[in-house]
Parts: C-alpha cells; sequence; structure tokens
C-alpha cells in the first residue's frame, strides 16, 4: 500500500497465542520495525500479567523495535505509542472529543477504557535486543464487565461510543503511519515534544488521582509527567515522583 509508512514491515497472522510472544520468537530475525498483527489471539494479556479480552472484530498487533538507547530510554516509546494511538483514533473518527490519555499506557473515550499498551523487552546492560510494543483497542466490541478485573474502568467499544466501523486492517495503517511520524520526532529531538504533546492529552491532569504500587497507595494532585515519564502527584506534605504504578480516578 502506498499509504504504509516507508521503512516498516508487517506481518499479519490468523491466529497466535499473542502478539508480544511472537515478538520474542521472531525478533532476532527481523531486520527493521515491524508490525504484527494478528485476527485472534488466543492468549493475550495486559499488565502485570493480566488477561487481555480481544472479541473478534478488536485490533491486535505488536511493534517490533531494536532501540539503540539505552533502556530507560527506550521504555519512554510507551508515550510516543500512546501519542500514536491518538492520533489513529481521530483520524478512524474524525473527532478528538472525548478522547485522552491515561498515565501510563491506556487510552480512554468518554471516560471508558477504549486501548492498552503494553511494552516488554529483552537484553542485558546497556542496551535492549529487542522492543516489544503491544497495543489492543476495542474496535468494534468492548468486552462484558466480567472479563474484566473488579475496579477497572469500564470497557467501551470504538463503534458503540463514535458509531464509527472501523476494520483492524484499515485501522493498523493509520496507527503505523502516527507511529512513524511520532517515532521520527522522538528519535530527532528526544522526549521532549513528545512530553509536552502527552500532557496536552493528559485525563485529569490537575486532579486529585490515586496511584498504587506494589507497596504503598498515594492520592495527591496529578502536577505532570516528569523528563523520565514518572507520575508526579502532590500532596499536602512532599511531592512524587512515581516510576510504575496502577492509577485510580
Amino acid at each position: 500500500m502506498t499509504d504504509w509508512p516507508q521503512g516498516y514491515d508487517r506481518k499479519v497472522l490468523a491466529e497466535v497465542d499473542s502478539t508480544n510472544a511472537e515478538a520474542a520468537r521472531v525478533a532476532g530475525g527481523l531486520i527493521g520495525p515491524t508490525w504484527i498483527k494478528a485476527q485472534k489471539q488466543t492468549a493475550a494479556r495486559g499488565r502485570r500479567g493480566r488477561g487481555w479480552a480481544n472479541p473478534a472484530g478488536n485490533f491486535a498487533a505488536t511493534l517490533v523495535l531494536h532501540p539503540t538507547e539505552p533502556p530507560e530510554q527506550a521504555a519512554l516509546r510507551s508515550f510516543v505509542a500512546s501519542l500514536a494511538l491518538y492520533d489513529a483514533i481521530v483520524a478512524a473518527t474524525g473527532r478528538a472529543a472525548g478522547v485522552s490519555l491515561k498515565w501510563p499506557n491506556d487510552v480512554l473515550l468518554n471516560g471508558g477504557k477504549l486501548a492498552g499498551i503494553l511494552l516488554e523487552s529483552a537484553g542485558h546492560g546497556p542496551r535492549l535486543s529487542h522492543l516489544a510494543i503491544g497495543i489492543g483497542v476495542n474496535l468494534r466490541n468492548a468486552p462484558d464487565v466480567g472479563e474484566v478485573e473488579p475496579g477497572a474502568m469500564r470497557p467501551v467499544s470504538l463503534l458503540s461510543e463514535t458509531g464509527a466501523d472501523v476494520g483492524p486492517e484499515p485501522f493498523l495503517t493509520l496507527l503505523a503511519q502516527a507511529y512513524a511520524r511520532h517515532e521520527t520526532q522522538f528519535t530527532t529531538y528526544g522526549f521532549g515534544p513528545i512530553r509536552t504533546a502527552w500532557l496536552d492529552r493528559a485525563a485529569r491532569l490537575g486532579e486529585v488521582i490515586t496511584a498504587r504500587t506494589s507497596r504503598s497507595e498515594i492520592t495527591g494532585t496529578f502536577e505532570t509527567v516528569d523528563e523520565a515519564g514518572n507520575l508526579v502527584l502532590t500532596t499536602r506534605d512532599t511531592r512524587h515522583a512515581i516510576p510504575a504504578a496502577e492509577v485510580f480516578f
């Protein structure tokens, strides 16, 4: 296709356990950045090993990269992917109203969870052997509430919330185009412009939210995301920079 971004490959599979698992298996043999898309996943997963419900008609794909940056810098591509998802959704629907980004890696639509991002990597020392950016989007069907964990955000679909019926293949093209643009910005100018654009689209910025880590829970005002990608919350007595947590509104 002429509108597929130059320099990116793609592999479309009828069925796979998970696109991130497939990425780990084939990464060593890939020449350049490659999108792996599956029509069906039998063992899809989200963050912290949780299952990811993937009803028919929805989008599931993983972008495999071989970053040259240190691991902590390469991990900032979760924000690159979030911006690409935002742009692809706007392109698919013709509207930005109701679309927002939830730290660290969810996309919301009208207050419900539309999409999620899962970064996984391999390698030791100062350089990763590969980075897999897994993306799932509820295009046509949202999972039943019983399929998500208690307390999780209400799942929504693009079709139910906007009336836009977009198939996985056209959406992949929109997403790949958007990702390529933001990746070029990231590798050229660093995290600064990505961070600014992400904050412009952030959900609940300036509001009180709760961040739960494996060891503590902090409720405070969502002040910003810092230059390292940490969530910054301010409480009455201090300012907290949180590298990893579950966020609750």
